[in-house]
C-alpha cells in the first residue's frame, strides 16, 4: 500500500485537471487557427483509419429507389430471396390480388438469410428504418426506407459484383416471366381528343405447341427459331439490326392461325398487341401506338390483306360535307415501322400478320426483313388429326378407324377447326371418329361435285370468250372493206 502522504489531495487532482483541460482547449483553439480544414480532416480520417479496427467483410447496401425511380437491384433481390426461404426464417410476409393467381411470398423486416454461390457464403438481410426528416419542424410522419444489406468477404468483391449479382438479375427476371400473367392488348378508341389507346385484358388462352395440330418438322422448326431468336441479343447488336422477327402465317381460314400466335406467347411469355387498322387514321398516330408496345411482345396484324389499302379511306363526321377527313394511313408509313428507322425502337420484339390469301399481299410486305419466316398452315392432315384425336378423346396410340379416317384426308380438304368440332360432339372414341367419317364422306362428294361444276364452268367460260372474240373480229373486218372500197371509188374519180 501507498503511504498517506503519498496521495495528492482532491484539490490538487481537480487543479491538475483543470490545467491540462485549460491548454488542450489553448491547444485546440490555436490548431483551428493555423491548420486549413481540409488538413484537420486528412488527418482526423488518417488517424481512424489506424486505429479503427479492421474488417475482412465488405457490405453492401441496396437501396429501394435510385432517385426518383426503383432499384432494379432491389426488385430482383427481394424476387430472388423468396427462393432462398430457409426453415430457419421466423417471419414473412403474404399477399394476393385478385388479378393473381399465386400468393407473393416477401421477407419481413430483419429477417436474414444465408445464400451459397461458388462456395462463397453470402449473408442477406432486409432493413427498415424511418428516413431523417429533412426539415425538423416538418409535421408529417417519416417515410420508411428500405433497404438489404449483402455481406461478404472483401476477397470475394469482383466475384459477387461480376458474377453473382448479373445471376440473380436474371434469375429474378425469369421468375417475374413465370409468375406474370400474359396480357392481350386491344385498341379502345373512345377517347374523344386524344385518339386511340391501348387496353389490356388477361390473356388466358391454353393453346401450346403441343395440343396445336400441326405438321411436327413446321412446328419443331417453328419453336427453334423461337428459341434462337430470343437468345440473339448480342447477335443482333453485333451485325446492326433490330431485335424483332417477322412470322407470315397463311392460309384457309379454321387452319390453326390464332392458336399458333397463342401457342407461340404461351411459349416465350410474350404480351400480344392485336392491331386493327381499320381503327386507325394516319401514319402519326400508328407511329405512337407502336412506340407505346411494350419489349418482349408480339404485334398482330390479322387478315392484313384486307387491311393495307387504306389510302382512299375516308371518315365522314355527319355534319357537314368539309368535315369529311382523308385518312393518312398508308401502306409505307406501316412499312417503315416495321423495317425502317423506327423499328429500332425496342427490343425483343416479334411481328406476325395472317391472311388467307397470300398471292394478294404487295411484296414489299413479304421480303426477308419483313417477314422473315413464311408459315403455311394447312388443311388438316394425317398427323394434325392424330394429335387432335389424342387430345380430344385421349386417344395414343391406333386406332381401327384411323386408316379409314387418314385415306380420307388424302383426298378431301378439312381443317383441323371443323376436324375438333366434329371430335367433340361425343365423348365416346367410337361414336366421335363415326361421326368424323360420315363428315369426310360428305366434304369428299362435295368436293367432286364442286370440281365438276368448277370445269363446266370453266367449259362455258371459254366457250363465251370464243363468241365474244369472234363477235369482235367481224366489226373489224368490215371496216377494213368499207375503207378499201372507199379507196378504190376515190381513185376511179380522179
Amino acid at each position: 500500500m501507498f503511504p498517506t502522504r503519498d496521495i495528492p489531495s482532491p484539490s490538487s487532482l481537480f487543479s491538475a485537471y483543470a490545467s491540462m483541460a485549460a491548454s488542450m482547449m489553448l491547444v485546440r483553439s490555436m490548431a483551428n487557427e493555423i491548420i486549413p480544414q481540409p488538413v484537420r480532416g486528412f488527418l482526423l480520417s488518417t488517424l481512424r483509419y489506424y486505429f479503427k479496427p479492421h474488417s475482412d467483410r465488405l457490405t453492401l447496401i441496396i437501396e429501394e429507389n435510385c432517385g426518383m425511380s426503383r432499384n432494379q437491384v432491389y426488385d430482383a433481390a427481394e424476387v430472388y430471396l423468396c427462393t432462398k426461404i430457409s426453415p430457419n426464417t421466423e417471419r414473412l410476409k403474404i399477399s394476393k390480388s385478385p388479378k393473381e393467381k399465386n400468393l407473393m411470398i416477401r421477407l419481413e423486416k430483419g429477417e436474414k438469410l444465408i445464400d451459397l454461390y461458388d462456395g462463397v457464403e453470402l449473408k442477406w438481410r432486409f432493413v427498415c428504418a424511418e428516413s431523417e426528416k429533412s426539415n425538423p419542424n416538418d409535421s408529417q410522419p417519416r417515410s420508411e426506407k428500405r433497404f438489404f444489406e449483402l455481406t461478404f468477404l472483401k476477397k470475394h468483391k469482383e466475384q459477387i459484383l461480376n458474377t453473382y449479382v448479373p445471376f440473380f438479375l436474371e434469375r429474378a427476371k425469369a421468375i417475374k416471366d413465370e409468375e406474370r400473367d400474359l396480357k392481350m392488348y386491344t385498341l379502345n378508341s373512345s377517347y374523344a381528343y386524344h385518339g386511340v389507346k391501348w387496353e389490356s385484358i388477361n390473356l388466358e388462352h391454353p393453346a401450346t405447341f403441343e395440343t396445336l395440330a400441326m405438321d411436327p418438322e413446321l412446328k419443331n422448326s417453328v419453336i427453334e427459331d423461337l428459341d434462337r431468336f430470343v437468345k440473339r441479343k448480342e447477335f443482333y447488336k453485333r451485325v446492326g439490326r433490330a431485335w424483332k422477327r417477322g412470322y407470315l402465317l397463311y392460309g384457309p381460314p379454321g387452319t390453326g392461325k390464332s392458336s399458333l400466335i397463342a401457342a407461340m406467347a404461351n411459349h416465350l411469355r410474350f404480351d400480344v398487341y392485336d392491331l386493327q387498322l381499320a381503327n386507325i387514321l394516319r401514319d402519326s398516330d400508328l407511329r405512337k401506338l407502336l412506340l407505346a408496345t411494350a419489349n418482349r411482345s408480339i404485334l398482330v396484324i390479322e387478315d392484313i390483306d384486307c387491311s393495307v389499302e387504306l389510302q382512299d379511306r375516308r371518315r365522314v363526321d355527319g355534319r357537314k360535307q368539309s368535315d369529311v377527313q382523308l385518312v393518312q394511313l398508308t401502306l409505307s408509313g406501316l412499312l417503315n415501322f416495321i423495317d425502317g428507322l423506327w423499328s429500332s425502337c425496342g427490343d425483343e420484339r416479334i411481328i406476325v400478320f395472317t391472311t388467307n390469301h397470300k398471292e394478294r399481299l404487295d411484296p414489299a410486305l413479304l421480303r426477308p426483313g419483313r417477314m422473315d419466316m413464311h408459315i403455311h398452315m394447312s388443311y388438316c392432315t394425317s398427323h394434325g388429326f392424330k394429335q387432335l384425336a389424342n387430345t380430344y378423346l385421349g386417344i395414343r396410340g391406333h386406332h381401327s378407324l384411323f386408316s379409314e379416317i387418314e385415306g380420307y384426308l388424302e383426298n378431301t380438304h378439312v381443317t383441323p377447326a371443323q376436324v375438333a368440332e366434329e371430335l367433340m360432339k361425343s365423348d365416346n372414341a367410337d361414336v366421335a371418329l363415326q361421326g368424323l367419317i360420315k363428315l369426310l364422306k360428305r366434304k369428299n362428294i362435295e368436293g367432286d361435285d364442286a370440281a365438276a361444276d368448277a370445269a363446266a364452268d370453266q367449259k362455258n367460260a371459254g366457250i363465251q370468250k370464243a363468241k365474244r372474240q369472234k363477235l369482235e373480229n367481224k366489226p373489224r373486218k368490215s371496216t377494213r372493206n368499207t375503207r378499201a372500197k372507199s379507196v378504190i371509188r376515190r381513185r376511179k374519180c380522179l
